[in-house]
């Protein structure tokens, strides 16, 4: 078997602290090895007996601005930029503790937990990598907008954006998914915002830690913030994409997405992963 189809964990533990991006909470983060198929899991040890949370399609509870995982009466949110990095540096085992429900913002995007992934070495394992090639065409559609999830002989994903604000407009971006084309084209790209949802999601205790550095804010017609990439709306978009379908573990598939967001990921992810356990059985 070649390394790259070997399990991998981080050679050693790596410690960052922060702010949650919508919470706003002060949160101290660290990441540690974990044995093979462990998966990834996500520890609060803010809590008594420190309850466990894995990473998978049916522990969703809400899609929210952000994804949010629940389990053993505990949850985390906002994990989609962490599960991103996870997934594109190839990390199949981890775990990773938290003394808050939400991971650091960081800069917004995934780049900041590339580098600690980076910094704190891969370390394969004895087992091989369980990937999963989509065998069949997976679907959810609601008016115009979709996702779709067909056979492909690797990673790929064909995403597009429609915004009323006149410097969006419709946004198309194709890519075909490596560790290399994450980081040079995806990894950087931060969440975006418009001041007239900003009071909105502040209201619903939304948004708390968001700032002009960490998230792209738009007012009614200029951007407020400085833009990393002229598409950056589209490109954290389908960071978002590869965060929330790595709770499947890795695949080889290509997406099509049109206009979407966490909730049609999620419920994609739940389908394929009900239909991969029926043929398993």
């Amino acid at each position: 078997m070649s390394e790259k189809y070997m399990q991998h964990t981080i050679a050693r533990e790596i410690s960052y602290s922060g702010i949650g991006l919508h919470s706003g909470k002060e949160v101290f983060m660290t990441m540690k090895p974990a044995d093979v198929n462990t998966g990834i899991v996500f520890i609060r040890t803010d809590l008594p007996e420190r309850p466990e949370i894995k990473a998978l399609p049916e522990n969703v509870s809400s899609t929210v601005k952000a994804t949010t995982l629940s389990a053993n009466g505990a949850e985390v949110f906002t994990v989609e930029h962490l599960m991103a990095a996870l997934s594109m540096m190839a990390v199949d085992n981890i775990r990773i503790e938290m003394s808050s429900p939400e991971p650091p913002v960081t800069d917004g995007s995934a780049k900041v937990f590339c580098e600690l992934i980076e910094k704190a070495g891969l370390q394969q394992q004895e087992a091989e990598r369980k990937i999963y090639s989509v065998d069949k065409v997976f679907s959810v559609y609601d008016g115009d907008r979709y996702i779709v999830v067909k056979p492909y002989d690797s990673y790929r994903i064909s995403f597009t954006s429609i915004n009323k604000h006149p410097m969006l407009g419709t946004q198309y971006f194709d890519i075909e998914l490596t560790t290399e084309s994450f980081k040079q084209e995806i990894m950087a790209a931060r969440t975006v915002a418009f001041t007239d949802e900003l009071d909105m999601l502040r209201k619903m205790g939304l948004g708390l830690g968001g700032s002009l550095e960490n998230v792209v804010v738009f007012d009614k017609d200029t951007i407020l913030s400085q833009p990393r990439f002229e598409d950056e709306l589209i490109r954290h978009k389908i960071l978002d994409v590869i965060g929330d379908l790595y709770l499947l573990g890795p695949i080889k598939a290509h997406v099509i997405a049109v206009k979407t967001g966490h909730a049609f990921n999620s419920n994609i992810a739940k389908q394929i992963q009900a239909y991969r356990t029926r043929e398993e059985k």
